[in-house]
């Protein structure tokens, strides 16, 4: 029987390398798919991962159909057994419900790949609604870490090297771990945005590495750690 699967976790921990080896495979077998994605790092039309691989599929946009899509294809005389839907946390809730119709309807496998929660730690429309209809949801077992080396569980984003908490939900970007921004932004240069995956703690507290390495370089150094929030460059602003 095919199933909606959605494959999840924080940036970094290799799920367009999934996406990428699960299409080799099944392509290997002698299944024909279709490869999905949106807002790709790379630019539109590509599936890329951060280890090298890329390859080219379809942009999802906002009026793409999934059920047409298919329809298409097999209109054609296209095979179609399974689609690989990269950057899924980008498509609306409607376009999730396409993707289970066709898996229910037509016995299309469909596997998705996507991050769960946004820079504020709240679920993308996409995501949650896979997390709601997806037969089955697995965390990849590839761990990003933060910079303290703990677990990484949050997706951060910075300008500057400074964590923000405001601003548009989707906006393109890349895990740039360690950077130095402290001269970004000067001399009439455009703001640096970035991401970075890290710790609840340090998430809840808003370190980045760029704000450790400032910390580790103040003298004295203190025998405990310094709460984020009395660092001028944690984005918090005293009272």
């Amino acid at each position: 029987m095919a199933e909606l699967l959605f494959f999840s976790g924080t940036m970094d921990c290799g799920k367009s390398t999934l996406a990428l080896q699960m299409d080799y495979n099944h392509r290997a077998r002698g299944r024909g798919g279709v490869r999905f994605s949106r807002n790709d790092r790379a630019g539109g039309s590509r599936i890329s991962s951060r280890l090298g691989l890329e390859t080219d599929a379809v942009e999802v946009l906002d009026a793409t159909d999934f059920w047409d899509e298919v329809v298409n294809r097999r209109t054609k005389g296209k095979r179609v057994d399974y689609l690989i839907c990269d950057e899924a946390q980008f498509y609306s809730p409607a376009q999730v419900e396409q993707l289970a119709r066709v898996v229910d309807e037509m016995e299309v496998d469909v596997f998705a790949f996507g991050i769960t929660a946004d820079f504020r730690a709240r679920l993308f429309p996409g995501s949650q609604r896979l997390i709601e209809l997806a037969d089955r949801v697995q965390v990849l077992q590839v761990e990003a870490l933060c910079w303290c080396g703990r677990r990484a569980t949050q997706n951060a984003r910075t300008v500057d090297g400074v964590m923000v908490m405001e601003g548009a939900q989707v906006v393109v970007g890349d895990v740039e771990m360690g950077t130095d921004h402290a001269s970004a932004g000067g001399g009439g240069q455009a703001p640096v945005v970035g991401y970075e995956t890290l710790c609840r703690r340090h998430y809840m507290r808003r370190v980045t590495a760029h704000g450790a390495n400032i910390m580790a370089r103040q003298d004295p150094l203190l025998p405990f750690e310094v709460d984020a929030c009395l660092w001028r460059g944690s984005g918090e602003t005293s009272a």
